[in-house]
């Protein structure tokens, strides 16, 4: 549904140049939810703008079901017919809602329409539907400033859905929301795409967010998808660093001459008694250092630390028995989470500077989104 070739973003600044995205290839099925996770700088805002096209890529290719868009943009700065056609299929949510205060709840879900032309009696019906899909039915008649945060983003999705879209874009819904909040969001968010069979490309920083709704999942760092897959797939990879940010654990061992393993359980292996079997089969003790079990997708997967007696070459036997109950056993080395953290205080000052970076970008290409701005994005 959502393809990306090759794809480069460069901002022009201060006589410098920042390059946002550095040849970006994804691919976002039908009918799934795709979440783009990744620090702040990573090139995730710039990522889902390039999408719609309200950035126009430096280079590469966007295709939307079927359609190419960068091939509609055509040279000038503005959108035109064909390209404003294919975008009225995609739906856009925004981080900080970007209503507009003087209209009605009502008014803001028909904005859209109107600027397609749609009469007035078309808008009206389609907008009280819409309410009433997202569960605000009885706010059409407010305002803005009468609602709360997870209110105002249930009307920023009614609007985004106002043109009958094929794909919907969410850009950091949920990260000015707290955290009950969030959750109905994301619940709502993940009915949508099963009741009207939508594709939802999401960005967030959040993990919780991947858990809770995502078919896959990309990582994003300094402008590169250094990861992506499945959900499932991706627990499944050894080394992976999305599963391991998805379900971190750690813990030392509790001497030398002992065996770490790091086990993901995953599947039917999930609920079974497996970690016990392996130490009557074989008579050993097995001490748990750490563990993080959640359910992702309606399934339960998560990991464990555990240690076993003994070097490596002396479990052969017991971790091949893991194997076999479909888990996925990975050899801790001495010291990983030492080397971990080391390694995250180098990403650390990356972040940073990749942070500085982002602030540039959004000055020197993205002015303010404030509410007004909405009308003439839709517009481009």
């Amino acid at each position: 549904m959502i393809t990306t070739t090759g794809l480069t973003k460069v901002y022009e600044s201060r006589g410098r140049q920042v390059t946002a995205l550095d040849g970006v290839d994804l691919h976002v099925r039908e009918g799934e939810v795709f979440g783009v996770i990744g620090q702040s700088g990573a090139g995730k805002s710039s990522l889902i703008r390039c999408v719609n096209l309200l950035e126009r890529p430096t280079s590469g290719t966007v295709t939307v079901d079927g359609t190419d868009l960068t091939a509609l943009a055509g040279r000038g700065r503005r959108a035109n017919k064909d390209l404003r056609r294919a975008r009225s299929r995609i739906g856009m949510v925004f981080q900080h809602f970007n209503l507009l205060s003087s209209r009605t709840v009502k008014d803001n879900v028909e904005l859209p329409l109107e600027i397609l032309g749609v009469s007035g009696a078309d808008r009206s019906r389609r907008a009280l539907e819409l309410l009433d899909l997202v569960g605000l039915a009885d706010k059409a008649r407010a305002y803005p400033g009468q609602l709360s945060g997870g209110q105002k983003q249930r009307v920023g999705i009614a609007r985004a859905l106002a043109g009958n879209p094929k794909v919907l874009l969410s850009d950091e819904a949920t990260s000015a929301l707290d955290p009950e909040t969030t959750r109905s969001i994301l619940q709502l968010l993940r009915d949508l795409n099963r009741q009207l069979g939508l594709t939802v490309l999401l960005i967030t920083h959040e993990m919780d967010v991947v858990k809770q709704i995502c078919d896959s999942a990309a990582l994003m760092k300094k402008g590169r998808v250094v990861e992506s897959g499945t959900v499932a797939e991706l627990l499944a990879t050894p080394g992976s660093e999305l599963a391991h940010e998805l379900f971190p654990v750690t813990g030392d061992a509790s001497g030398p001459g002992s065996t770490v393993l790091d086990v993901t359980f995953h599947g039917e292996a999930a609920t079974q008694p497996v970690i016990s079997q392996l130490s009557r089969t074989y008579n050993i003790d097995i001490s748990i250092l750490g563990a993080a079990m959640d359910t992702v997708g309606g399934r339960q997967i998560g990991r464990m630390r555990i240690e076993l007696p003994g070097p490596y070459e002396e479990n052969v036997v017991p971790i091949g028995f893991l194997r076999e109950q479909g888990l996925q056993a990975e050899l801790v080395a001495p010291d990983a989470d030492a080397d971990a953290g080391a390694g995250a205080g180098a990403d650390a000052d990356a972040d940073a500077e990749a942070d500085a970076d982002a602030d540039v970008q959004e000055k020197a290409a993205v002015p303010a989104q404030n509410a007004p701005k909405l009308v003439k994005e839709i517009a481009k």
